[in-house]
């Protein structure tokens, strides 16, 4: 993820899941989705996963094991991307059951959508981004 060889280019589809937040840094997991944009071909799409700060978007955990992305960093995100040509889809709707807004925590429950690191409420988020055309 930190070294995409130069030639590896006119891919369709890229991915990733729940791995840049553990390059050490924010910045270390933005730089890989930028860099990644370089493998697909015009109009490929990238999805990637990561882990979410849902209950804070101004402290986060931005270095070590795993860097915890506010929707702030994602939103700087789509708008770097859009300086290049790239659209990318955000939607934070975190859902308005019950179980959608429980936050587990350890020793954990069998299943959950969200849990608590470090003191911030996480989740899995998922975005799209669509390469520019040419």
């Amino acid at each position: 993820m930190r070294a995409i060889p130069a030639d590896l280019v006119g891919y369709d589809f890229s991915w990733s899941s729940c791995a840049f937040e553990h390059l050490g840094t924010l910045g270390a997991g933005l730089d890989f989705i930028h860099r990644q944009m370089d493998v697909l071909r015009p109009g490929g799409v990238a999805v990637h996963t990561t882990e979410l700060n849902v209950c804070c978007n101004w402290a986060t955990i931005d270095e070590g094991e795993t860097a915890l992305y506010r929707r702030r960093d994602l939103e700087r995100l789509q708008r770097d991307l859009a300086k290049d040509g790239h659209s990318m889809t955000l939607n934070f709707t975190l859902g308005d059951r019950a179980e959608d807004r429980h936050v587990d925590i350890e020793p954990w429950s069998n299943v959950h959508l969200n849990r608590r690191m470090d003191g911030y409420a996480i989740t899995s988020f998922g975005m799209t981004i669509r390469k520019r055309m040419s």
